[in-house]
């Protein structure tokens, strides 16, 4: 995984990213004809589907005030020693805070419109943190997009443009795809909008270690800063994968694209549009793929054990309350199958719980002792229930916050804080917090503006453990610890 990830952090933000200062990269057929062996490929078809139905789609953060930490000098000591212009105790060559505004930011990549009314899959690296989505279709027209849910574990957004009857690309089965089969990418490279490149499967269910939950299309066929959130099309003119990076040490095309396969995308797409964050199903297992647990044990020289495969899962730890270990796995098991599929690496487990909700029943079968074994279990979330998930906001706390004043600042030698206003029922006051509260930090991160409690809040709300630890002051300075459960099942 170190070996890729050096790379990576070129192709993963397949898109052109300009900024003042530097350069930062993140990147059945209409006919009936029969192929002849031998023959080149006619993607013409492929290409007249899908060129409609991607778009090109421009990213603008805004430019922003923020507080920064910097190392103090002789010289801003000298004129500021008590602190009077933002940098309080921050003299004699401490550490001085200052306000600096960021610059402007720009970028480019591309989508897929899967439905008329204006649907759009992209990549969560080309929207992540955009005050501005802007949408150009083939024809030209340009339409505001709003995000509609992102997915940082599968690296996959959906966004939504006000349109009727647009031109929409049909989703094909991943699964079906075949190393080796002809493939086209199609996106906006280097701001060459409405291009094509034409490549093969290389492999399938590739791990780089790049996302929480991967198991890549590699392809051949040219990707480059700008497709990501393009389209992998097959011959028939369906969407099979949603380009996401390139591999290269030097931040241009060298042979390696990745696409994430439909297979992931659909389910975790269906989930946004619905709940606006992705029900997610748990095994419950930590592990690696058999054969780098062997080749790790040969690299230190250790005794390699008989597990009676050289494919499959190696179970290295099994979570309590889980599926696996009510099917009864235990550590040093290898998982083989799942549903009838064979399951040869951590991949293509990934990708099969993937596609699974909460609640949902799955047959397992893994090695113990080299004896193959099966059950039916039910899946669960990562909170342990098969309850829906969504992504709670501010009411859940049942009271309001408002940045702490300057002069209680002052008073209570806080640089800053949020104070809490209007308790009612709700999360706030099942955990003991009432009015006049002054929240400092929660979860470990310093509470500055309301869209940082808001941030927690969200983050803490799909969590395994839905609880926000808070550190804060009580108006008379007295300081106090509280855990506030946001949960369901609260």
């Amino acid at each position: 995984m170190k070996k890729y990830s050096s790379y990576l952090l070129v192709g993963l933000c397949t898109m052109a990213l300009t900024l003042p200062v530097g350069k930062y990269a993140n990147a059945s057929a209409a006919t009936n004809k029969v192929e002849v062996a031998g023959q080149p490929v006619d993607l013409t078809y492929a290409a007249e589907k899908a060129l409609p139905a991607v778009v090109y789609i421009k990213y603008v953060q805004n430019s922003k005030t923020k507080t920064v930490e910097v190392q103090s000098d002789p010289f801003s000591d000298f004129f500021d020693p008590f602190g009077f212009f933002g940098n309080p105790g921050g003299g004699n060559g401490g550490v001085q805070k200052r306000q600096i505004r960021t610059p402007k930011q720009e970028a480019a990549g591309s989508g897929v419109i899967i439905s008329p009314d204006g649907y759009i899959v992209t990549n969560n690296h080309v929207v992540n943190g955009a005050d501005e989505l802007t949408v150009t279709l083939e024809d030209n027209r340009e339409f505001n997009a709003r995000i509609i849910g992102t997915d940082p574990t599968t690296d996959l957004a959906l966004i939504k443009i006000d349109g009727k009857n647009l031109p929409t690309l049909p989703i094909g089965n991943s699964d079906n795809l075949k190393v080796g089969e002809w493939v086209i990418a199609v996106g906006n490279p280097f701001g060459l909008n409405n291009t094509v490149t034409a490549g093969i499967i290389s492999a399938k269910a590739r791990t780089l270690g790049a996302n929480g939950v991967e198991s890549f299309i590699q392809t051949d066929a040219a990707i480059n800063k700008g497709n990501s959130g393009g389209a992998l099309v097959n011959t028939k003119g369906e969407l099979v994968g949603i380009n996401a990076m390139l591999f290269s040490e030097t931040g241009s095309y060298a042979g390696y694209g990745f696409a994430i396969p439909t297979a992931i995308m659909t389910k975790v797409i269906d989930d946004l549009k619905k709940y606006g964050t992705v029900q997610r199903a748990y095994l419950g297992i930590q592990g690696q793929d058999v054969l780098n647990y062997v080749n790790n044990l040969k690299d230190q020289n250790k005794d390699v054990p008989d597990l009676g495969t050289v494919d499959g899962v190696y179970v290295a730890k099994v979570e309590d309350n889980s599926a696996a270990s009510a099917a009864g796995i235990e550590k040093g098991d290898v998982i083989v199958g799942v549903d009838g599929k064979n399951i040869t690496k951590m991949a293509e487990l990934q990708e099969v719980i993937n596609s699974k909700h909460p609640g949902d029943k799955i047959t397992i079968t893994w090695l113990h002792n080299k004896k193959k074994m099966s059950k039916t279990v039910t899946v669960k979330n990562m909170q342990g229930n098969t309850k829906v998930i969504k992504t709670a906001d501010l009411d859940v706390l049942g009271a309001k916050v408002i940045p702490v004043s300057a002069e209680l600042k002052k008073q209570l030698g806080i640089s800053y804080g949020l104070q809490v206003k209007d308790v009612k029922n709700g999360a706030f006051k099942d955990g003991g917090i009432s009015n006049g509260f002054i929240i400092l930090t929660v979860n470990d991160k310093p509470m500055k503006t309301i869209s940082d409690l808001q941030d927690a809040v969200k983050d803490a709300s799909t969590s395994k453990n839905p609880v926000l630890f808070i550190t804060g002051e009580w108006p008379s300075g007295k300081t106090d610890y509280k855990a506030v459960n946001i949960g369901t099942d609260k």
